[in-house]
């Protein structure tokens, strides 16, 4: 490490007002409860357990995060699995249980390579195995004997499921499967936990009996030995290289050359191969060969806001220290302003802020939704045919309980993430010159969130999924047959008022708001079934009418979510009338900011008028950030997002940002170990570097 600055440097201080009394400035001007807030938000019992786990895990030398942003990806690996090691072994002597050691996980804020087996690897296991199975693989998977991964993804198909290459053909004369890779493309991609880490994976493959394909199923194949961890015969596997991000995450390829796997392997609680006559068992409802893939989207979801939270943590906290120009109209002599004072910075930062609320409180509600229809359909006998038409817009008459669910997973998936995603970035630049230091804490953050917006499901492609279904809703509803959920419902207020014309106050009144939401979703519906069924336009030409619908959809789902929540009695108990009133601000400046970015489908549907639509923009909307701009430092903290998980010189609660990140700069950074040779007539590179062999 570089010698220590001497005393001179260690006596220099920030110019001006510090940062400590800057942020107990921005903490002072508002009453926010913020201890009764993030009791709102997480839980006392998730807030105890927070620091429970980081007394245990911030002592730990493995978990030193110094070096994260210095290594280069192979000692990152390395330390990498070396953390996922200590935190496997810490759950077992702490007796943790799965969301402990989910938590402890999050709060070292990097993927380890164990990341895909503890997540969707035991989660296959648990939902598609039988109890036969479970005790087979699951029971050892639990123990990290086996270490698996989630291999579905192929370098020729990510997000067309149906379109997978990797054939799992039956043997009926041994009673065994034969798993294989007929082509370049069919090598299974982007598998994390694969390239290095694993020893099993569930496969997700082409069934096929008799020569006829029965679809993609889920197989448990070993790919390493257990001794040597070295292949398997007939298994080639590695990781795929340095990506954009998550690179403490191995990632990996995996092709198969006829590699024969016991009737057993077969994930079979939806649907087997019968052992005795080779004929092919159906699932209650073929949807739930996904259930995996479904209780991601809905976990996506859920993480939504912690993500942005990191980001809008860090750069209000710094937007507040930080200090630029005079503001025009102020005194002359006065004092450089805050950059949070500028207008600019509080309508990219601040709308962001209520996001984060939104997506959080649309996540809880997302998980319950999951959970609801998790129990209905296990509990369900239906043992339906599959009778998917030749049209992509006709769904499996076996997944009606699951329609609902697997279109808000889709379109509050890619909603969610984008949002986060896109969210992120905003943070960052709002950050100025120094957003661009990997000290900030956004931009690593950033690059390892990043594959969400397209794994588990493209967001733009996943958009067709929820157009499919609102078409299915709105021919049900013209026909009277439809389901009597909440998609229907606004689609028949939609039809028993058109001609009417609506008459929405969202200036005034919250729950006009909502209304008028669900007014463009139902009309940019209908208007899609017109040029999809009267029209007859192909599938391809309305993609992009689709995605507009899908967004339109999700965000009518996020502010319903956002408005309940809000009106919640729980909310109502739970703070001070003063908090609630400013998380109905937040509700309004998250709702109205989206109104007016999507002015155009609001005015045409009617849901609302030119007029609105400008007071929104010009009083409602900067109002609003006029109410929020005392308490957007306490509504930060109240997300009770530790300093050692932020890791970010910039968003420290202390505000000490310029102290650490020059202690970061010159006390951290390897690079100012090495003594440079600059001269170019000089062949070595480092002062009293070795000199180059002349053989």
């Amino acid at each position: 490490m570089p010698s220590p600055p001497p005393d001179w440097v260690k006596a220099l201080k920030p110019q001006g007002p510090q940062g400590s009394e800057l942020l107990a400035q921005e903490r002072a001007q508002s009453n926010v409860n913020v201890e009764k807030l993030s009791e709102l938000l997480h839980t006392k019992e998730y807030l105890e357990r927070q620091e429970k786990l980081l007394k245990l895990l911030q002592p730990e030398k493995v978990f030193d995060k110094s070096q994260n942003h210095s290594l280069g990806r192979v000692e990152r690996l390395q330390r990498s699995l070396a953390k996922g090691k200590r935190l496997q072994q810490m759950a077992v002597q702490y007796k943790w249980d799965a969301d402990e050691y989910l938590k402890a996980n999050d709060l070292i804020g990097e993927p380890t390579p164990y990341g895909l087996h503890a997540s969707m690897f035991l989660v296959t296991l648990r939902e598609q195995g039988t109890p036969e199975q479970h005790e087979l693989f699951l029971r050892r998977a639990e123990k990290y004997e086996y270490i698996g991964c989630y291999a579905q993804t192929e370098l020729g198909h990510g997000s067309n499921v149906r379109g997978l290459e990797t054939r799992a053909d039956w043997n009926p004369e041994d009673q065994t499967f034969t798993i294989n890779s007929p082509t370049l493309t069919s090598s299974k991609w982007w598998i994390g936990s694969l390239g290095r880490a694993a020893n099993h994976a569930v496969v997700m493959a082409q069934l096929y009996i008799g020569g006829k394909n029965m679809g993609p199923h889920p197989f448990v194949v070993q790919i390493r030995d257990l001794e040597t961890h070295q292949p398997l015969e007939n298994v080639y596997v590695g990781d795929i290289g340095p990506k954009f991000g998550y690179n403490t995450m191995d990632n990996g390829f995996l092709l198969f050359n006829n590699v024969k796997i016991p009737h057993v392997n077969m994930l079979a609680r939806f649907s087997r191969v019968d052992k005795e006559t080779g004929k092919y068992v159906r699932p209650a409802s073929p949807s739930l060969v996904y259930g995996t893939l479904t209780w991601v989207r809905s976990n996506i979801v859920l993480q939504a806001g912690g993500v942005l939270a990191r980001g809008v943590t860090i750069a209000t906290r710094y937007c507040a220290v930080r200090r630029q120009f005079q503001d025009r109209d102020a005194a002359a002599n006065s004092e450089e302003n805050q950059v949070l004072n500028y207008k600019m910075v509080q309508v990219r930062l601040l709308p962001l802020l209520a996001a984060m609320y939104a997506l959080h409180f649309t996540g809880r509600g997302m998980m319950r939704l999951y959970q609801e229809n998790q129990n209905r359909m296990k509990a369900s006998s239906s043992t339906s045919e599959d009778t998917r038409g030749a049209g992509p817009e006709e769904l499996r008459a076996g997944a009606e309980l699951l329609a609902d669910l697997h279109a808000t997973s889709c379109g509050l998936k890619a909603l969610a993430s984008t949002s986060a995603g896109e969210g992120l970035e905003i943070c960052r630049r709002a950050c100025g010159g120094h957003g661009y230091s990997s000290y900030s804490g956004i931009g690593p953050w950033y690059s390892d969130y990043l594959p969400t917006l397209t794994w588990e499901g493209d967001n733009y492609m996943l958009t067709q999924q929820v157009a499919r279904y609102l078409l299915k809703s709105a021919r049900a509803v013209l026909a009277g047959k439809d389901a009597g959920n909440d998609t229907a419902r606004i689609l028949r207020t939609y039809l028993d008022r058109r001609d009417k014309g609506a008459s929405f106050d969202v200036l005034d009144t919250d729950a006009d708001i909502v209304a008028a939401f669900a007014w463009r979703t139902a009309h940019l519906t209908f208007e899609a079934l017109k040029h999809r069924d009267g029209e007859k336009r192909s599938w391809n030409s309305l993609l992009v009418d689709f995605w507009r619908l899908s967004t339109a959809h999700s965000q009518y789902l996020v502010v319903k979510n956002f408005y309940e929540a809000v009106s919640s009695p729980e909310l109502s108990s739970a703070l001070d009338p003063e908090t609630k009133t400013l998380m109905h601000h937040l509700f309004q400046l998250y709702a109205l900011h989206t109104l007016e970015r999507e002015a155009a489908e609001f005015f045409s549907s009617g849901a609302v008028t030119v007029r609105q639509i400008t007071l929104a923009r010009t009083t409602a909307v900067m109002k609003l950030l006029d109410e929020i701009r005392p308490h957007a430092v306490r509504l930060v903290d109240a997300w009770a997002i530790p300093d050692w998980q932020l890791d970010s010189s910039l968003g420290r609660y202390d505000g000490k940002v310029y102290e650490d990140l020059f202690r970061r700069a010159s006390q951290e950074n390897p690079v100012n170990d090495f003594v440079f040779d600059p001269y170019p007539w000089n062949e070595a590179v480092l002062k009293n570097e070795p000199p180059k062999s002349k053989l």
